[in-house]
């Protein structure tokens, strides 16, 4: 459970979030919006922190994107009141699909998505004079389950010391739609493709290893624990590349 309940979460998220909107003399924020529980999470959050009008919220499909996840993006956005936009990335893709000598396996291709993705994010966030709000969680960031410059990239990640079961707290909180809470995770990064499938555990089972590692000074105490441990430990050279951890309290 979040330390001082939901409430004390939120007030201080929101805190941030208005603090670096005001030291930057920006007029808003640009935020990517998937159909997703963390995206909805972080729109929400930036919604209350300085009003639907100061909110961009863009889906950003590919070919492979769910139509479901797309409209559910929709309906959430209308739900905050806040503008919302639709950009493919289709178009991009293809100019990388013409570079001589172009090989494109899954791995590449949602490397790709995940970093044009952010150039369009940020296309936006210069043009209109905003910040680019991320929506990385802890547990995604711990284990390296992000693309460097793509979905890492941001200018204020406010989920990013939260743990994935403490999102879905917010979520509910926050009352994000039930079909978005409900939904399993994924990065829509292939048709059918699900993050849990992908890590081989469940987020419950990652998020109990994480905590427990954490207590135990990074010493892993099972079997979960020491494939967690492991992932942890391959994706160092990402957080390096990104932001350092806020701090906890």
């Amino acid at each position: 459970m979040i330390d001082g309940g939901c409430g004390c979460v939120l007030g201080r998220i929101e805190q941030l979030i208005r603090r670096t909107f005001w030291d930057a003399g920006a007029e808003g924020f640009v935020i990517g919006v998937s159909g997703g529980v963390d995206s909805a999470v972080a729109a929400a959050l930036c919604v209350r922190a300085v009003g639907p009008d100061r909110v961009l919220a863009l889906s950003l499909p590919s070919a492979v994107s769910d139509a479901q996840d797309l409209e559910d993006a929709g309906d959430l956005c209308r739900l905050l009141g806040c503008e919302h936009r639709t950009v493919s990335i289709e178009p991009i893709l293809d100019g990388f699909r013409s570079m001589p000598g172009y090989v494109e396996t899954p791995y590449v291709l949602g490397n790709l998505m995940a970093r044009a993705r952010m150039v369009v994010l940020y296309y936006h966030a210069n043009r209109e004079h905003r910040l680019v709000c991320g929506t990385s969680n802890r547990s995604e960031y711990l284990l390296g389950y992000s693309t460097k410059w793509g979905d890492s990239a941001a200018d204020l990640q406010p989920l990013l010391h939260l743990y994935k079961h403490e999102v879905y707290q917010l979520g509910s909180e926050l009352e994000i739609p039930p079909r978005i809470l409900e939904r399993p995770p994924s990065a829509g990064l292939w048709a059918g493709q699900r993050d849990e499938d992908e890590l081989g555990l469940s987020y419950e089972e990652i998020d109990r290893a994480l905590a427990a590692l954490v207590r135990n000074g990074w010493k892993a105490q099972d079997e979960v624990e020491e494939r967690v441990l492991a992932r942890v430990r391959a994706s160092t050279h990402k957080r390096l590349a990104a932001f350092s951890l806020p701090s906890e309290g």
